[in-house]
């Protein structure tokens, strides 16, 4: 009975297996990670947004409607609580990805007025937050790239033959992906080159 009881396991094993169940796992748990990077990249991005308003502002005080509106961008972006099934849910998805493209809207708009006043260059720490910001936005496409890549991954499992039976089984469905207006949004983010505008202008 005993040996038997251990056959059956070993097969059942085998056949999800065969069937996909392992890609599954393992595609899924890719694509949980490279969310996770995406979420810690955005979050830097959000951190930093206090700081370059904090820094600029004294320097800008006309432009407070562009400062307001970054603000007001951001306590949206993070008011979105990222949890690990917002990833299997197209709306909330998409409804957090309508708060990043808004704050990378605004983020750009500032970027624009900032190259206007040269003498921000001057203000201390100013070129090293705008160093760090760079940064985060190049972090931010590559970690959205590695997502988008890892999720066409798991929706391929999840759609071929024969995994897409063992995907029903087992309750597996096809993840919300980055679209292409996403995509163009976070193309034209922020452009952190302060050194622009005031070189034209000498």
């Amino acid at each position: 009975m005993r040996v038997f009881k251990w056959l059956a396991i070993v097969t059942l094993l085998g056949v999800l297996s065969g069937c996909g169940y392992n890609k599954l796992q393992q595609t899924d748990e890719q694509s949980k990670a490279a969310w996770s990077d995406v979420l810690n990249q955005y979050k830097r991005r959000a951190d930093l947004v206090p700081q370059l308003v904090n820094t600029v502002k004294g320097g800008v005080q006309a432009e407070k409607d562009i400062l307001d509106s970054v603000v007001e961008a951001r306590s949206k972006a993070t008011s979105i609580q990222a949890t690990p099934e917002l990833i299997n849910d197209p709306q909330a998805f998409a409804k957090f990805q309508a708060a990043q493209s808004q704050l990378s809207s605004a983020l750009s708009r500032l970027m624009v007025v900032v190259e206007k006043y040269p003498e921000l260059k001057s203000i201390a720490g100013f070129d090293d937050l705008r160093a760090q910001l760079e940064g985060t936005e190049n972090r931010i496409t590559h970690a959205r790239n590695v997502y988008i890549e890892s999720v066409r991954d798991y929706n391929l499992v999840v759609r071929e033959f024969p995994s897409n039976l063992t995907a029903k089984m087992f309750g597996y469905s096809v993840k919300p992906n980055f679209t292409v207006d996403n995509e163009a949004a976070i193309s034209e983010a922020p452009k952190v080159d302060f050194g622009t505008a005031s070189s034209a202008s000498k």
